[in-house]
């Protein structure tokens, strides 16, 4: 027995017609803070109620986490412990139906399931197979492969067609790339495994080439919900729509304004062509020309006043369902813009803000700092850490934590001290041909010739203790005339990494002996277009947001010509987190700033957000837009601004980040950042403009100068990672 069910107390008019009304093709546009989960688990509640088995209701979600979310309130509204036996992810649904029917696509019933790193482990093994050595030559990472092969299978494209989408630069090898991935598929069916994406494409294929037990399932289940739909791909939605083939009671739900994930493979088509009603067709026949179009439009986490922005926003957006949303909450104060002259200036005013909303009231972990990429954070976390304000970093590794950022501070350790056998090991861990065994020969050798070739020279005290890079090239020098005879005491492999290794170096000597005034900065930047940079490449599919790091701390690095005042200011933040908790309450523990990508704030909240690096070719990101469009940057810019409940800050620098311009007519000075065109896209009537008004700005020396210009002005792959994922 159910509980009776009030839906028409319970649900706004928008939920409730979804509740009801949902036979047939459905689609769903939720906005952000609409109460879409609300509206799925009433709907099948209202389903269970209506006499509908259970198992005959196929419920679709993104996680774990949330189909059991769904489930439990499931049962909290009917009153009742009834489950749901097919509720769960894809690869969860993939999984039950080919534990039953692998035979027909030639695995064993009792097929095991490769996690990620299991896969990693397969592909490495083809790699061997295949006689590549990546400590012999550069060559794509495991990784960088597995993420290739996976987006390819995800996307529907053939290997080649994703190397020039995404990785041109991997071209050149495309035919050992195809090879190595036909291997790969070739290894798992010998060993009966299936890898997370063989779960999904797998599925598809034993529909397609079974229809009698495509037909059994088309059969059984009589309706079908899925969620967050706007991140699906083309295998997922594929799939589904096999499955609705019988009944065709499909009901997707989902949000186009909030569709940003395609580097992931996900297909913001599937939710645009869904339907061709309504106001979007884009020309196109949609999968179900009459399917029902429901909106939910109503907000109940934010303020007005921040949804008139996000609304004027996405307005812009042409691929999209038009949607307006509106809120419950009572009107409060307009967002706010700030520009800055450096991205110091922007932090200082961001925690100084901070500290404004904390005496409003505003818990620490109710306010989060968002961003586009990574590296934008690194001026924020320096302010953050000296105001010993605590911060919760997500989407990633803090600053000063990440791999490419530690294996260049270890470079410019050992200039600063050339016994660092730590750094040493780092460095030379990352050459091809040099191994463990060889890296230890190597810093012995090291050891051994500089301490006889200071001690001939009788190194004045004060001068070994130098900070100027000069100084500190001389000291280098004792190990410099040792160079070949450490080359000839290694095989002819590890002589290639040994050569790498100097040619890195010479090319920093050569600037800081050719350069009248180098600051530390210019060092980095010699790295980021050395061999280093190869490393990377192949090493990481992310390697230019990691360059970009780079070239943040290379800005950061600008500040001093003293390595060792550097190195300990760097060396400070990384050991930052490492404190006596048991000086610190747990209150305080948990009390955190967040700091996050935006990408991993979607789907939450904070009381405050502020939105940082909105300038030109940062946000919108030049490559983004020519991988993904702009119009999925304008997505993204709507999903950060929709995370805000009260207070929405968006902030950007004049300068400080790495798209400024040269310009030889203004005798070296260079034209600062504009702001992002998103700012120029809100309607200036909804925000509290604090940002530079008219003009143009540049920079000449050490000062800033503001020139007037009457002709231009402006105003501002997988989810899965384990086996319990499933």
């Amino acid at each position: 027995m159910f509980t009776m069910i009030n839906f028409q107390k319970e649900l706004n008019s928008e939920q409730l017609k979804v509740v009801e009304q949902g036979e047939g093709p459905c689609l769903v546009l939720a906005g952000a803070g609409s109460g879409k989960t609300r509206t799925i688990t009433y709907r099948v509640a209202y389903l269970l109620e209506q006499g509908v088995k259970p198992e005959n209701i196929l419920l679709v979600t993104f996680t774990n986490k949330a189909a059991k979310e769904m489930i439990e309130r499931v049962k909290k509204i009917i009153g009742n412990d009834l489950k749901l036996p097919w509720s769960g992810t894809f690869h969860h649904i993939g999984y039950r139906i080919l534990k039953k029917y692998a035979e027909v696509l030639g695995y064993k019933n009792n097929f095991s399931v490769l996690d990620a790193d299991d896969s990693l482990e397969l592909i490495k093994l083809c790699l061997k197979a295949e006689g590549i050595d990546r400590k012999e030559k550069r060559f794509p990472s495991a990784k960088v492969l597995q993420t290739i092969i996976s987006f390819a299978r995800n996307a529907e494209m053939s290997l080649e067609e994703v190397l020039e989408l995404k990785y041109e630069n991997f071209l050149a090898i495309s035919d050992i790339l195809v090879r190595l991935a036909e291997d790969y598929h070739k290894r798992k069916q010998e060993a009966n495994v299936m890898d997370f994406d063989d779960l999904l494409v797998n599925l598809y294929l034993l529909f397609l080439k079974n229809p009698v037990i495509k037909n059994k399932y088309a059969e059984q289940f009589q309706y079908i919900l899925v969620d967050e739909y706007q991140d699906t791909n083309k295998i997922q939605a594929s799939i589904i729509e096999l499955l609705a083939t019988k009944h065709k009671n499909l009901l997707v739900v989902g949000d186009d304004a909030q569709s940003i994930y395609s580097f992931r493979a996900a297909d913001i088509n599937n939710i645009l062509e869904f339907s061709t009603l309504g106001e979007f067709t884009l020309n196109r026949k949609g999968k179900y020309p009459n399917a029902k179009i429901f909106k939910l439009e109503t907000n109940y986490r934010s303020t007005p006043n921040i949804l008139n922005v996000a609304n004027c926003v996405i307005a812009n957006n042409r691929k999209q369902y038009e949607k307006k949303l509106k809120s419950i909450v009572k009107e409060f104060a307009k967002p706010e813009i700030y520009s800055f002259a450096d991205q110091a200036e922007e932090a200082d005013f961001i925690v100084n803000q901070i500290f404004e909303l904390q005496a409003e009231g505003v818990n620490l972990n109710n306010i989060a700092i968002l961003f586009r990429a990574a590296y934008q954070s690194q001026a924020l976390e320096m302010e953050l850490t000296k105001q010993g304000i605590n911060y919760d970093y997500r989407g990633g590794i803090r600053f000063f934590e990440r791999a490419h950022i530690k294996d260049v501070l270890s470079y410019l350790r050992i200039f600063n001290n050339l016994e660092d056998d730590i750094s040493w090991r780092r460095i030379l861990n990352l050459q091809i041909g040099i191994g463990p065994v060889t890296v230890e020969k190597i810093i012995r050798m090291i050891k051994t010739f500089s301490g006889e070739e200071k001690n001939k020279e009788k190194v004045r005290e004060e001068k070994i203790n130098s900070t100027s890079l000069m100084t500190m090239l001389k000291n280098f020098s004792y190990l410099e005339r040792n160079f070949e005879n450490i080359k000839t005491q290694l095989s002819a492999k590890a002589q290639i990494g040994w050569n790498d290794f100097l040619q890195v170096y010479f090319e920093i000597k050569e600037i800081i002996e050719s350069e009248e005034k180098c600051s530390i900065g210019d060092l980095i930047r010699v790295l980021t277009k050395s061999k280093y940079k190869e490393y990377l490449e192949n090493e990481y599919l992310d390697y230019r947001e990691r360059i970009q790091d780079l070239e943040q701390l290379a800005l950061f690095a600008d500040q001093t010509e003293d390595l060792s005042q550097f190195l300990a200011e760097a060396t400070l933040q990384e050991n930052f987190q490492q404190i006596d908790k048991e000086e610190i309450s747990a209150e305080d523990l948990e009390n955190k700033i967040i700091l996050s990508t935006i990408h991993q704030a979607k789907g939450l909240e904070w009381e405050a957000v502020f939105v940082i690096g909105l300038t030109s070719g940062q946000f919108p990101n030049d490559r983004a837009i020519r991988e993904q469009g702009l119009e999925e940057e304008r997505r993204l810019f709507y999903v950060a601004i929709t995370r805000a409940k009260k207070y929405l800050y968006l902030t950007y620098a004049l300068t400080g980040g790495f798209f400024v311009q040269s310009s030889a007519t203004l005798g070296g000075a260079g034209f600062l950042q504009e702001p992002s065109m998103f700012i120029d896209e809100i309607d200036k009537d909804l925000i509290f403009d604090n940002s530079f008004k008219e003009g143009n700005v540049f920079f000449d020396d050490e000062e800033i100068e503001y020139i007037t210009d009457d002709n231009s002005s402006f105003d501002p792959g997988s989810f899965l990672k384990r086996i319990s994922d499933l």
